[in-house]
């Protein structure tokens, strides 16, 4: 089985007021302390998709071991950039039917790679579903999607966030006790609340 995480980088950081993923965090910035997470995991590709205009971004990620993906034209939604992420893996790696994608916001600096690794042995193709961890309660990321789901994304009506999938396939939770993946960096408040 392969794992592929996909990390939707392209937003705009409207509510931060700034582009937010190469903010100092801790040692490093928002998005390098994400993708460290995915390196440490068991995941086998990261892939960043990052708009056109978002040189500095990419110049960030300049030496990460990383997939950058830069489409010609900026993604208007993040469901968008999630879409222009499968087709580069189902393009440059050939996925099977065993295999999953793993999908997680680039603003989530805590992520936890002992949280994404629970989620990849959640992983049974036979008897497949879209995973997620939870928290009291409360679904968080990484979001794990058998990749014959993957093709549910472009069934999907314009104004349908991937969430809808949850509703249409099979799906299960693992409780987990980390919080750091429940945590977006989305606004001056949380970036100075959570530091």
């Amino acid at each position: 089985m392969k794992f592929f995480a996909i990390v939707p980088a392209a937003g705009l950081s409207r509510r931060m007021g700034q582009p937010k993923l190469v903010m100092p965090w801790k040692s490093n910035s928002i998005i390098q302390h994400t993708l460290a997470a995915w390196h440490e995991s068991r995941v086998d590709r990261v892939i960043v998709v990052v708009r056109p205009d978002d040189t500095e971004l990419q110049q960030h990620l300049d030496g990460s071991a990383v997939d950058l993906v830069v489409p010609s034209v900026e993604p208007p939604e993040m469901k968008d950039s999630v879409l222009l992420g499968i087709k580069y893996i189902q393009t440059h790696f050939g996925p099977g039917v065993n295999d999953a994608m793993l999908l997680a916001p680039a603003d989530m600096p805590e992520l936890n790679s002992v949280v994404i690794d629970k989620v990849i042995e959640a992983h049974d193709p036979q008897r497949a579903a879209i995973i997620a961890p939870i928290h009291l309660g409360k679904k968080g990321h990484p979001v794990l999607f058998p990749w014959p789901f993957t093709t549910g994304a472009y069934q999907l009506h314009e104004n349908q966030g991937l969430n809808e999938l949850w509703k249409i396939y099979h799906n299960r939770t693992i409780e987990v006790s980390d919080t750091g993946s429940f945590l977006d960096v989305d606004t001056p408040d949380d970036f100075c609340d959570k530091q």
